[in-house]
């Protein structure tokens, strides 16, 4: 028995009301016919009553219409000039991505842009190397902070009050041969980074992998992402990474003009 892929799998019902908005809309964006206020119920899991008074309040704003002859519910107008808005929005995603696309190029090596998030740093963006031997660590990956380019690179950017309790929270595990584990040493060398403004990675998060990361910055120079290039060391010591930073700095320029 065939199995529908799982993004069109019967969802849980939504519990707030704004989730259960957005869910009728994703429901019927999905679907190449119109859809009957009875599939939506049944799609969507919620009372028949509750699918009929959303569809109708939706109807009435302009997000969903009456396909001719009243077969169904479709996007309406401005369900479909939302969507347009963001698919025109895809524009900002491609400039980046070409961005790290030159510098990846320049360098020869693994480009990846991250952003902290809940006490990791998350890739936000990454172009890999042409080299048959790359770490796959795709979009959406979350590295530790403690042991990575990017994430020293953004623990050396807070203040002494904000960074103490956060290498507090973090458990310094030994994830390379030559990761610091200890929390004063750690705090030693994030001040260093601060200073040079470059983070590095010298088989602290794998054996045989070294990164450079540089920051970029918002209009008042604030940090808000990491722009990294990392390799085996077969083919790059640590300090040639850092002779690429330059060519990270202007890549984290262009970004910054982009806002990240």
């Amino acid at each position: 028995m065939s199995r529908e892929p799982g993004y069109l799998a019967k969802p849980k019902a939504a519990k707030s009301r704004s989730a259960r908005v957005l869910q009728l809309l994703e429901l019927v964006a999905r679907r190449d016919h119109p859809a009957s206020v009875q599939e939506i119920t049944e799609q969507s899991g919620l009372p028949k009553a509750t699918a009929y008074r959303i569809c109708s309040a939706l109807e009435a704003d302009g997000y969903l219409r009456k396909e001719l002859g009243g077969r169904g519910l479709v996007a309406g107008p401005r369900l479909l000039a939302l969507a347009q808005s963001l698919i025109g929005g895809s524009s900002l995603a491609t400039a980046r991505h070409a961005i790290l696309a030159s510098a990846a190029r320049r360098i020869g090596e693994t480009c990846n842009l991250s952003i902290p998030k809940d006490g990791e740093m998350v890739y936000l963006d990454r172009v890999e190397s042409e080299w048959p031997l790359r770490l796959q660590l795709p979009a959406g990956t979350r590295v530790p902070l403690h042991c990575t380019a990017s994430g020293k690179l953004f623990l050396s950017t807070l203040a002494p009050a904000l960074r103490a309790p956060l290498l507090r929270s973090l458990t310094l595990e030994a994830r390379g041969p030559k990761t610091i584990t200890e929390a004063d040493k750690l705090g030693a060398a994030l001040d260093e980074i601060r200073k040079s403004q470059v983070g590095t990675d010298d088989e602290e998060f794998l054996e045989g992998m070294v990164a450079v990361a540089v920051p970029v910055t918002d209009a008042a120079g604030r940090f808000f992402a990491a722009l990294a290039v990392h390799a085996p060391l077969m083919r790059m010591t640590i300090e040639q990474a850092k002779s690429h930073v330059p060519v990270l700095r202007a890549a984290a320029a262009q970004l910054a003009e982009l806002g990240g």
